[in-house]
């Protein structure tokens, strides 16, 4: 679990000025987290640590481009894992096959990889905001987030109209901004 006291923006400041120490920290920091969010995504061991090795290296070459008034330093972090897993599934042409109560599973409290990836105040929080959206709305975003399928895929996989889908989940996203800010 993440270390609450850890300064994700002062060390990401200091990695942009080169600070060697500061990396090194943020790496111990986050690497196991990282690791079990990639795996949980993609399914494999070796493609997830691929996906974490070059997203610690864009995290240490684009540290600078990291701007607090934009969001939080672990976001920024976790945001960069996330992009490189979705680029190897959409580059790789391969789609992961699971059972569709799989996405649906991971609210539930049993210990998943990805609940590793958030502190347990944020993991509690962010899913009890899922469990209060309705299926239609929650499983897309689920499907999108963890399964890394574009609005097209997720379509064809619940037999919904294209529209439909990008209006339950912009509409299932702004009910989970609104939950999380209460």
């Amino acid at each position: 679990m993440a270390d609450r006291d850890f300064d994700y923006e002062s060390t990401l400041e200091a990695c942009a000025r080169g600070d060697e120490r500061a990396f090194q920290a943020l790496y111990r920091q986050e690497a196991g987290q990282l690791l079990g969010l990639a795996i949980s995504m993609l399914g494999r061991r070796d493609m997830a640590e691929d996906c974490l090795h070059d997203a610690f290296v864009r995290i240490w070459q684009h540290a600078a481009r990291y701007r607090r008034d934009l969001g939080s330093g672990r976001a920024w972090v976790h945001s960069i894992l996330r992009y490189r897993v979705l680029n190897a599934l959409r580059s790789g042409g391969h789609q992961i096959e699971v059972d569709d109560d799989f996405i649906e599973r991971m609210l539930d409290d049993s210990p998943q990889a990805e609940a590793q990836a958030l502190q347990q105040s944020e993991q509690r929080l962010l899913r009890s905001c899922l469990q209060r959206l309705e299926r239609p709305r929650r499983h897309p975003i689920l499907l999108a987030f963890y399964r890394g399928l574009t609005h097209e895929q997720i379509a064809r996989r619940l037999s919904t109209p294209l529209g439909t889908i990008k209006g339950r989940i912009r509409a299932g996203l702004r009910a989970l901004q609104e939950c999380l800010q209460a």
